[in-house]
This record gives structure tokens, C-alpha cells and sequence, in this order.
């Protein structure tokens, strides 16, 4: 499909994401904003029968980490297709700026290797608009905005030891927080469950909060547990809130384990108690029963300590190792459960896609870990369905992939990933969307309200074209655990700023992606 500068997308039903009923209408595009939104509009431009369709904003993917492989596959090809047209990244505190003076640059890349998919990716940066900017030259097919990160700034000042922060490090790590607020950051993300962050204390999470609060921003958190611990990590995040005034995300609130579930009921009674007494507290989660991790998350935080070129080593002394089994001996998932599904050995090794139970229980997960590091991820189940819906329903929450932005032919099409990288929103909307106009609220402006970028996510006269349309009986998620790199159905056309990237199921080439900045609209 050529470029144009206007178009008319005709006969569609439009749910402007606010969550009214749709309304059969013409869209008016122009100039890359939506120029009239009503019944037979008449104009000179190009035009899209969109009869039979839902013409909705693109949806707004606040939980990503594609924060690198943007850089490396900036099509998009994987999030763009089930009609993502804005990612937020830097999330579970795995951000890559800021990287301040003196920081163990090779320690934190290891550290958010997660989202480390390229070793080819040179970082070039040392702070949040040098990352900003290095987006911005890779042209990505998506809007994007950034967290600051809390593990490059926790690991930039204070290192990979379990200690707290000194007065003075708590003072810089401030400071480097504020700078990167006033550059445009969303806010900040943190992630309690990955190293060094795993020993930040309760002080230190009060202390950036407030600097995120005095900057009307947000504070994301995934929390220290999501298993046994469940209910303490989220009281912890809601204590912070209230603490501070800080507005709130949590991040795919799910119970782990058989024996924790239902423990989301008591988890969404606290976000409620904060909420009604006036603290903003969200929650977001993905339409599947499997998460995704790198396979360092199973360790004890004590064994995690140095960070990964530390711990590693560590794992091949016999009493180290015994007093990980001995850890593991109560875990809330079984072994059959995880599945590892990317290492950095590349294509074709044969341990991708097969259950820690088949390679050997925890002896070869220790193997494993000692000899791969960080280099190794797992998708991980063990969560209800009933527990999904329980959140999917709830008033507070909003639908976000924590996936990445993948390239199936490309360096980032490796392994066997989640498939919610491909799939997420479509899945939502194919499987357990109820009511379509709210569920579509919960995919585009109710996330973008919560980040901050309340201008995305609507239809209205003056706003981003950023538009999906897609067929409501035919949308779908293809991709599997086994066979994840399968683009999604019914997706006929989707806009990034009036530019056409996918039309009639394919990519159109075009990279109409702007860098978003919380304070300053948009640039690039």
C-alpha cells in the first residue's frame, strides 16, 4: 500500500476507546491526525472499506521489553501485527540507561539480559536521551517511551552486593532518577526479583518514589513475589503509594503455584482499599496461564549475589549447589512446569523447548545456570484461569504483553518465546473480551492515561492517527508455546501516525514511529 497523506476509512464500527458503544461512522484522516470522525464524510482521499470491521486506536502496550530488540528488528514485525502502535519500555526495572560514570557497564548488561537478544546491539549510550536518541535513528515502525529502569540505576551506583544504599548513593541515585524524568521519561520501573535489586531496601523505594511523585509520573512495580509471598510484595508496593502519593502500576498480577491461587482476590482487595482512599493503584496483565523468565529467577537472592559473571562460577561448588536443592525442595511449581525456551547458544540447541523435568531436574538446572549464566530464559506455569479472569475483569486492570517486539526471520526470531509477544492482544480480544467497547478501553486509552500519554489511545478530532482495524469474527492469536513466531489474524489495517504499516495482513515497510517524551509530546 502506497503512503498518502489523507484517508478515509468508510462504514466501520468506531470504538473510540473511551469505552462508548461503537458507532457506525467514517474516519477522516489527514495530515497524520484523525480530521473528522462521522457518517458519510466526503473528502479527496485515498479510501478503506472498513464495513464489517472495528475501527479502534491502536493499542497501548505499557509492559515491554523491547527496549533493545527495537534496535535490532525496528519493524516490529511481531507487535505491530496484532495492532500495537505504542510500547512503553524499561520495564521490571530491566531498563539500559541510565549507564552513570563508573557503572559496571558489562555487569549490567548481563543483569537485563532478558532483553538481550542481539550481542551485535553496541550500547552507545550513557544516559536516557542517548537511548532516546539511538531509537530514534532505528526508525521504529511504533511509537515508543521509555521507564527509567531501577537496575542500572541501583546497580550503576551501588554494585551487585546485598547492602543497603548509603545516604550519598540514595542522593545520586535521585538525582540520576530526575534527570531522566526531565528528559522525558515515563517513570520509573522496578523489579524486586532480579539482582541487585533483589537486596534494595524499603527506604530506597520510598526515596525514588518521591522523586517520581514530585514528577507526576508513574512507578511500576514487579514485585519481590508472585508466589508465596504474593500478598506481602503487594501490600509492600501499596505501602510505597501511600507512603508517597506515588500513582502505581503493579505488573502482571498472577498467583503462582497451585496452592497460591486465589491469592489475587486479596491482592486486587488491596489495590481497591488504596484506590478508595485516593492513591492510584493499577494493575496489568497478560491473557495467558504461562509466564516467561530468564531461568536465573529460580535461584535464592543469597545466590545471586555479584552479579552473573559472580554467581555463575558459584554454582559448581558442591555446597553451594546443595544449599540451592535444599531451597528448592518446597517450590510452588514443579519442575515439569518450566520450559526452557531461549539460551544464548543460539538456533538448534537441543535443550530449547524441552522441561526442566526432561533435562533432569535441579541437578541439570544447576548445569545449566553455571555454564549459561544469564544466557538462558524459561516459560514458567503453574497459574489458574480462573485467577486470569478474576483480573481481566477487575475495574483496576489494564492489558499489557510483557513481550517483546520480535523479528520471525530475523536474529530476534530465535527459540521458542512466549507467544504473547505475537499474540496478546488479539488473544484478549478473541477469547475473553465481554463487553468489546471496554475491553478495547483496556487495550488503548485507559493504558495511555496511566502512563501519562492520555493524548494516545482515542479517536477524537486532533488526535494521532494512530488506528487498527480489525475483523471482530476473525481476530486471533496464532502463535503457541511450541510454535511461537506466528503472526495474528484479522488484523486488516494498522496506522502509526497516519502512515499505513500493516495492510491486508502484511508490512507495508513504513517506519512512521515517533520516540514519545512524558513532558514533551513527541519528537523524532
Amino acid at each position: 500500500m502506497e503512503p498518502y497523506s489523507t484517508l478515509l476509512i468508510q462504514g466501520g464500527t468506531v470504538l473510540d476507546g473511551t469505552g462508548a458503544a461503537g458507532v457506525v461512522a467514517d474516519v477522516l484522516i489527514r495530515g497524520g491526525r484523525i480530521a473528522a470522525i462521522g457518517p458519510d464524510l466526503r473528502a479527496d482521499a485515498t479510501a478503506f472499506d472498513a464495513s464489517g470491521r472495528i475501527v479502534c486506536p491502536g493499542f497501548v502496550d505499557l509492559h515491554t521489553h523491547s527496549d533493545l530488540t527495537l534496535l535490532s528488528g525496528p519493524q516490529a514485525r511481531s507487535k505491530v501485527h496484532q495492532g500495537v502502535t505504542t510500547e512503553v519500555v524499561g520495564n521490571c526495572g530491566l531498563g539500559v540507561a541510565p549507564l552513570p560514570a563508573g557503572a559496571d557497564r558489562d555487569g549490567i548488561r548481563l543483569a537485563v539480559s532478558y532483553l538481550d537478544l542481539d550481542p551485535a546491539i553496541a550500547w552507545s549510550w550513557t544516559d536516557l536521551p542517548g537511548y532516546l536518541a539511538a531509537l530514534t535513528a532505528a526508525r521504529p515502525s511504533v511509537n515508543v517511551a521509555a521507564l527509567v529502569g531501577h537496575v542500572p540505576l541501583h546497580a550503576g551506583v551501588c554494585g551487585f552486593d546485598d547492602r543497603p544504599a548509603t545516604p550519598a548513593e540514595l542522593e545520586r541515585m535521585c538525582g540520576l532518577l530526575a534527570d531522566a524524568l526531565g528528559a522525558g521519561a515515563l517513570g520509573l520501573s522496578t523489579g524486586l526479583v532480579y539482582p541487585p535489586l533483589t537486596y534494595a531496601r524499603e527506604e530506597e523505594l520510598v526515596a525514588l518514589a518521591r522523586v517520581v511523585a514530585a514528577a507526576g509520573a508513574v512507578f511500576t512495580w514487579h514485585v519481590r513475589s508472585y508466589d508465596d509471598g504474593l500478598l506481602d510484595s503487594v501490600a509492600q508496593a501499596v505501602r510505597v503509594a501511600r507512603a508517597t502519593g506515588c500513582r502505581t502500576q503493579i505488573s502482571h498480577l498472577a498467583a503462582v503455584g497451585r496452592r497460591n491461587w486465589g491469592a489475587v482476590r486479596g491482592a486486587l482487595d488491596l489495590v481497591d482499599a488504596a484506590n478508595a482512599d485516593g492513591i492510584e493503584v493499577g494493575v496489568d496483565i497478560y491473557p495467558y496461564v504461562h509466564g516467561n523468565a530468564p531461568l536465573s529467577q529460580l535461584l535464592p537472592a543469597w545466590a545471586l549475589e555479584g552479579g552473573a559473571a559472580a554467581w555463575a562460577p558459584r554454582l559448581r561448588d558442591p555446597a553451594v549447589r546443595a544449599r540451592v536443592k535444599a531451597a528448592w525442595v518446597d517450590r510452588p511449581t514443579g519442575w515439569d512446569e518450566l520450559t526452557v525456551s531461549w539460551t544464548s547458544r543460539g538456533d538448534g540447541d537441543p535443550v530449547v523447548g524441552r522441561t526442566l523435568e526432561d533435562l533432569g531436574g535441579a541437578d541439570a538446572t544447576l548445569d545449566l545456570l553455571a555454564e549459561l549464566g544469564a544466557g538462558a530464559m524459561m516459560t514458567a506455569g503453574g497459574r489458574s484461569e480462573d485467577d486470569l479472569r478474576t483480573v481481566l475483569a477487575h475495574p483496576a486492570a489494564v492489558v499489557a504483553s510483557d513481550g517483546l517486539a520480535l523479528d520471525p526471520g530475523g536474529v530476534t526470531g530465535a527459540g521458542v518465546p512466549h507467544p504473547r509477544s505475537y499474540g496478546c492482544f488479539p488473544r484478549y480480544l478473541h477469547r475473553y473480551a465481554t463487553d468489546l467497547p471496554d475491553a478495547v478501553r483496556r487495550c488503548t486509552s485507559e493504558p495511555a492515561r496511566r502512563i501519562g500519554l492520555a493524548h494516545l489511545g482515542v479517536l477524537r478530532p486532533g488526535a494521532p492517527a494512530d488506528v487498527v482495524v480489525f475483523d471482530p469474527a476473525t481476530i486471533a492469536d496464532t502463535a503457541t508455546f511450541t510454535a511461537p513466531h506466528q503472526l495474528a489474524t484479522g488484523i486488516d489495517l494498522v496506522l502509526v501516525g497516519g502512515v499505513p504499516t500493516v495492510h491486508g495482513g502484511r508490512h507495508t515497510g513504513r517506519r512512521a514511529g515517533r520516540v514519545l517524551h512524558r513532558t514533551r509530546g513527541a519528537t523524532g
